[in-house]
């Protein structure tokens, strides 16, 4: 059941307007092209809509109800996440919010002919935008449910897409594809994966959820990379796979003032397991606050850590 090429037409172009405004692409607008020629819905001819009473309401592109089809290509073109897989009441996969998806492509610094491995294929979105942009042949997406992988082969295929859409852990990369100039990971890690250097091309550029923020590491080869956090907030699903789980920091007693702040949440998530909560707090209120873009990551053999300010200074913590 096609839905009405008008309503797609015009919902696709508030899209793109809205991530226009946004400024998420303004240092590389060839991605705006991407936007305006991939189609989201046919990479979510389902998605769960947040109900009331933390129910999930399924919306589908073959409802009976024309509608309901009308809410679903509406909901597939707003600037919001949608959540496309829910098990036992928790949310195993989703379509990430476009800005925030625009943010990263155009973060991610892609130049003409540069190789993409994608760490979490999600709904294929991404990957077809990658594609869009690259070329099928120059991308290569990973994801460890096998459910995810066949529905993403179908949705790119949808779209005229056939980059490689590789079942495996994602924890692992995928050598037999190697070198990748760029790696763009949509999972959040708590350390960065060792063999994925090593599948990297000099200078190579990995963007990758950690904490609550977005790590942009420049490699240098197989044993050291480098490289600082964006200013941006992302939150994404847990790799899952090699990297192990997060930690849970205890926060008893701490302020609700600092709770609430978002950016102090980002240091707890970054230093659990390292840094008492209280101490954090302390460092946190000494140094005046600081922001994402003081913080780091440095990869060097065996070693791995994040760093305020500097990579040798005397706020370090290992990952």
């Amino acid at each position: 059941m096609e839905p009405d090429p008008a309503l797609v037409a015009e919902a696709r172009s508030a899209l793109v307007r809205e991530i226009e405004a946004s400024g998420a692409w303004r240092d590389d607008p060839a991605w705006r092209e991407a936007f305006e020629a991939v189609p989201r819905h046919l990479f979510v001819p389902y998605y769960y809509s947040a109900g009331s009473g933390g129910a999930h309401e399924r919306l589908w592109g073959e409802d009976p109800d024309p509608e309901r089809r009308a809410r679903w290509v509406r909901g597939a073109y707003e600037d919001v996440p949608l959540a496309t897989r829910v098990r036992d009441g928790e949310l195993v996969s989703s379509s990430s919010q476009p800005s925030l998806m625009a943010l990263m492509l155009t973060e991610l610094r892609i130049r003409d002919g540069d190789r993409v491995l994608e760490i979490g294929a999600g709904t294929g979105y991404n990957a077809a935008l990658l594609a869009h942009r690259l070329g099928d042949d120059h991308v290569t997406t990973v994801d460890l449910d096998p459910e995810i992988t066949e529905s993403a082969r179908r949705h790119l295929a949808a779209a005229g897409h056939r980059p490689a859409v590789i079942t495996g852990d994602g924890a692992v990369g995928c050598a037999e594809r190697a070198p990748y100039d760029r790696i763009i990971v949509t999972c959040t890690l708590t350390s960065v994966p060792r063999l994925w250097l090593a599948q990297c091309a000099p200078r190579a550029r990995i963007l990758a959820p950690l904490a609550t923020g977005l790590i942009a590491l420049t490699v240098q080869d197989a044993e050291h990379a480098e490289g600082r956090f964006l200013h941006t907030p992302a939150y994404f699903v847990p790799l899952r796979g090699g990297t192990g789980a997060p930690h849970e920091p205890y926060i008893g007693g701490l302020p609700r003032r600092a709770l609430q702040n978002e950016l102090f949440r980002f240091l707890l998530e970054l230093t659990a397991g390292s840094l008492d909560p209280h101490e954090a707090l302390a460092l946190w209120e000494r140094e005046g606050r600081p922001v994402r873009e003081r913080f780091g990551v440095s990869v060097r053999g065996r070693y791995e850590w994040a760093w305020l300010d500097d990579p040798e200074g005397p706020y370090a913590w290992p990952l």
